[in-house]
């Protein structure tokens, strides 16, 4: 078992990285950013300026607003100017339908005084707002993490200003401070600790049951593609069809503006539901005990987080990869696999969706998460009957912590060009 000190820390990297989120987590940080620097000042701004990374442009672009019947930054930034509580986080988003009505109808007059473009920087997470009033502006940025201030200013006095740290280890796409509280995990870290850790810390992982599960039962009444609904229909009583639909149905919901919460990992409202969703149903439809569902729930979540860390927050490689793994992962152990066939598991996958590009948030995310999560089982029932890709096969090498460093370098300095021409593509592109 491991020590107190290496559970804890682990544990307080979960509270960081599994938490509540409203709404897509681009446009919903964009809001946090819009909705800090307006509350420094005195009513809605005259203008507001953003300057955003291309990978927070890009997710952010095309994606529903929770319960304005919109898409895309321009109405995000108008609920959050004339509504935002920034001490909401990332529920910034979630206003009332008095307060959604009246956003609606000041964007409809104000349009003009809303500007976005993209930022032209090494920092993928990177939000930058500026706001005028009168003789009075703000300045607030955003960078590294979806809730992460680096920079506040009124006017010529600066409030905070930790933008040093965007000179930390860029191979990490984290901050100093964020490094140095990680704890060092692997494949057999993560195994061990949701495996032999006592139950009771950690029960808290159950909560994101309560809220990413009420998503993917509204789901199923109908958002979005309909993929969940329509997949449910044909699913009959096949344990798989049923967790890919029910998953599904909350990435459809949730992308076509729900207004409800969900927990999210790793920044990402879909890679919280995807390592969510597919275990908790799995779990219930196989008759497993909640202690054996709180452990695969601990597997799914932190072996999602270990491979993000080394990607990075946003990426061309979509976040469905490694949520994935996560699943595959908790699959396998809900199956009675051992940690030889969660690795087995691990580079079975590695080897199926490895290149799955990230082109925005959008309600066909929706279709993305099913290809990762059947992938997901397929990879699980080869590892648990002990198949596993050769390491002579394509990026998988014989030892998996290898084969996830390659991943890593794929989806974080690989694909840096791919993230390019999406941006150009989307950006560029006939609607009719």
């Amino acid at each position: 078992m491991l020590d107190i000190c290496t559970r804890n820390s682990i544990a307080e990297l979960l509270r960081q990285e599994v938490v509540v989120a409203t709404g897509c987590t681009e446009p919903g940080a964009v809001a946090l950013a819009v909705a800090k620097a307006c509350s420094l000042l005195d009513g809605i701004p005259d203008s507001i300026e953003l300057l955003l990374s291309k990978n927070v442009y890009k997710n952010a672009m095309g994606v529903g607003i929770p319960g304005t019947g919109m898409s895309g930054l321009p109405i995000a930034v108008a609920v959050a100017a004339t509504a935002g509580r920034p001490e909401r986080g990332l529920e910034v988003l979630s206003v009332s339908a008095e307060e959604t009505q009246a956003a609606k109808q000041w964007l409809s007059c104000n349009m003009e005084r809303i500007h976005i473009g993209i930022k032209d920087c090494s920092e993928r997470l990177y939000i930058e707002c500026r706001c005028e009033q009168a003789s009075n502006s703000s300045k607030v940025v955003i960078a590294h993490k979806h809730t992460g201030f680096v920079f506040i200013s009124k006017n010529d006095k600066v409030l905070l200003d930790d933008c040093s740290q965007q000179q930390g280890d860029a191979s990490q796409n984290t901050s100093p401070c964020e490094a140095s509280v990680s704890p060092a995990l692997s494949v057999a870290v993560v195994y061990e600790y949701a495996t032999t850790t006592p139950i009771d810390e950690l029960r808290f992982i159950l909560d994101t049951t309560r809220l990413n599960e009420a998503a993917a039962t509204e789901g199923l009444k109908g958002y979005g593609l309909n993929a969940g609904r329509i997949l449910m229909e044909c699913a009959g009583e096949d344990i798989v069809h049923r967790v890919v639909a029910s998953t599904v149905a909350a990435s459809d919901a949730r992308m076509d503006g729900c207004t409800l919460p969900i927990y999210s990992n790793s920044g990402s409202g879909n890679q919280g539901i995807t390592c969510t969703v597919p275990v908790c149903e799995y779990a219930q439809l196989t008759n497993c005990s909640e202690e054996r569902l709180t452990r695969a729930l601990i597997l799914s979540h932190l072996m999602s987080i270990y491979v993000k860390q080394g990607i990075g927050r946003l990426s061309a490689l979509c976040g469905i990869v490694n949520a994935s793994l996560g699943v595959a992962s908790a699959i396998t152990y809900l199956k009675g696999g051992t940690l030889t066939q969660i690795t087995y598991a691990i580079k079975n996958l590695i080897n199926t969706i490895t290149g799955m590009i990230c082109d925005g948030a959008k309600p066909s995310c929706a279709l993305k998460i099913s290809a990762g999560l059947y992938s997901a089982f397929v990879a699980s029932d080869l590892a648990c009957n002990d198949f596993v890709v050769d390491a002579t096969d394509g990026i998988s090498e014989s030892c998996v912590e290898c084969s996830i460093k390659n991943l890593v370098r794929l989806g974080h300095d690989g694909m840096c060009q791919t993230d390019d021409m999406i941006l150009d593509i989307m950006t560029h592109k006939q609607t009719q």
